[in-house]
């Protein structure tokens, strides 16, 4: 595995916010700035809060990502060839999207029970007098995936990877549970039984209830994980390389009765993740998974990581609690990992640093190669040197830029997910001192042409 260096930027926070010319304009600063992996958030189409972990579905893009103007863009000759043979998902999606709306954005438990319950006569009426409807959600998913195809395939002509990162879970109200009911814990009414979450810890007393519905495992083991294996194909058709977030609970999961307002009585539920990930790898060999290990880790996790060779994540504002056996510290990251200054759920990294106390930041300062210049680039290009095949930093770390630039604050809802730069607030200079430290740390990708 060749050593290389990569930004986390989701394409809503480029300038635009949209799939325009200014994703061409990112591969290019990327390719100068010797950047060969391109990471973002899922893809997926968020709730109203915007938070690409709860997507209306696994399989579809967000149409917030279309440029103005798109319909006029659209090959009505393509168009209708990709719906003589659509992605499975499609019809569903459509579907759940347009009766959402119909609903006034309702989730599809509170529709009245014919099209809760999917009556396939009430379903096919629907479809019958909504038929303009339904297919502008599909025209939307259609182009969306061909200006994806153009995107990847240029950026992998300039060497560049698309990293992409799949929630382990899925939104109760989405288009996969109200059309897979049987994929999942739910009760007669189809109510899930259990919930997500993870337990009481240092950072929370009541634990974390994130209220996804479990999947029902015992059933997906009976296709050989179809459903599992038809979101991973989808995936990889976009991405060179998939992030599983919270990767624990491919081992067990903590199960929270729905009943209960907090995660504090639930319990861990093992999961088949061996045998999951023994089928995937049957498909997909190498797997390009990364396992999100971040958190409490077991052995039993660890293991499962190590038998399918995947690597973890290290995060260097993690690394200086000065306690022995810190995976994030630099001296213990291990070679087989990807490497990060901090992530979307992290405060930048000069807001992380501005926040400790004096005796903290001497002590960082003190581990971290300080002749890089001013804070966040002694961690930049600690990371760049550390013994890690990959190191990603976000888009707001090169930029230098303070805590309001955050992605995102967990446990809060108000004002995330939408920060967006602008090309004017670039330093000078920028790419060539990254493309410096990239070369000095030997992850520089040769470019197409050159030996």
């Amino acid at each position: 595995m060749a050593r290389s260096a990569g930004v986390l930027l989701h394409p809503t926070s480029l300038p635009s916010g949209v799939l325009d010319y200014q994703a061409w304009v990112f591969l290019d600063w990327m390719q100068k700035s010797g950047l060969s992996i391109w990471q973002m958030l899922p893809l997926t189409p968020p709730h109203d809060d915007l938070s690409p972990y709860q997507g209306l579905s696994a399989f579809a893009m967000n149409p917030r990502l279309l440029p103005s103007g798109w319909q006029k863009q659209v090959d009505i000759k393509a168009f209708a060839q990709y719906l003589l043979n659509p992605p499975h998902w499609l019809e569903d999606y459509a579907l759940f999207v347009v009766l959402k709306a119909t609903f006034n954005g309702q989730g599809w438990f509170d529709w009245p029970e014919a099209y809760r319950q999917r009556d396939p006569q009430t379903l096919a009426d629907f479809a019958n007098t909504h038929k303009a409807a339904l297919e502008k959600v599909k025209k939307q998913q259609f182009y969306l995936q061909h200006i994806w195809h153009q995107l990847k395939t240029d950026a992998n002509a300039k060497g560049i990877q698309l990293f992409g990162d799949m929630p382990i879970f899925i939104a109760y109200d989405s288009a996969d549970v109200w059309a897979n009911p049987d994929q999942f814990k739910l009760d007669e009414h189809r109510q899930p039984t259990v919930v997500t979450g993870v337990p009481p810890d240092y950072f929370s007393e009541t634990g974390q209830r994130w209220g996804n519905p479990h999947y029902n495992w015992q059933v997906m083991a009976q296709d050989d994980f179809r459903w599992w294996r038809l979101r991973v194909e989808a995936a990889l058709a976009q991405f060179d390389l998939l992030r599983i977030d919270h990767f624990r609970g491919l081992e067990a999961s903590w199960e929270i009765p729905a009943e209960e307002p907090t995660a504090m009585n639930g319990q861990w539920v093992a999961v088949p993740g061996e045998a999951l990930l023994t089928k995937l790898q049957q498909e997909f060999d190498p797997l390009p998974l990364v396992a999100e290990d971040l958190g409490i880790i077991t052995p039993e996790v660890v293991a499962l990581k190590n038998q399918f060779n995947l690597p973890g994540m290290s995060v260097l504002q993690f690394g200086f609690s000065g306690l022995p056996d810190n995976p994030h510290a630099l001296n213990e990251l291990v070679e087989n990992s990807v490497v990060y200054t901090g992530t979307h759920d992290n405060d930048t990294s000069v807001g992380w640093f501005n926040s400790l106390n004096g005796d903290t930041q001497a002590w960082v300062l003190s581990q971290i190669r300080t002749d890089a210049g001013e804070m966040p680039w002694p961690l930049i290009a600690s990371g760049f040197d550390s013994i890690g095949e990959r190191v990603i930093v976000p888009m707001q770390d090169f930029m230098a830029l303070g805590s309001e630039h955050r992605m995102n604050t967990p446990g809060t809802t108000e004002n995330n997910w939408r920060w967006q730069f602008d090309w004017d607030d670039l330093p000078q200079g920028i790419e060539q001192r990254i493309k410096s430290l990239v070369a000095a740390s030997q992850r520089l990708t040769p470019e197409k042409g050159e030996v």
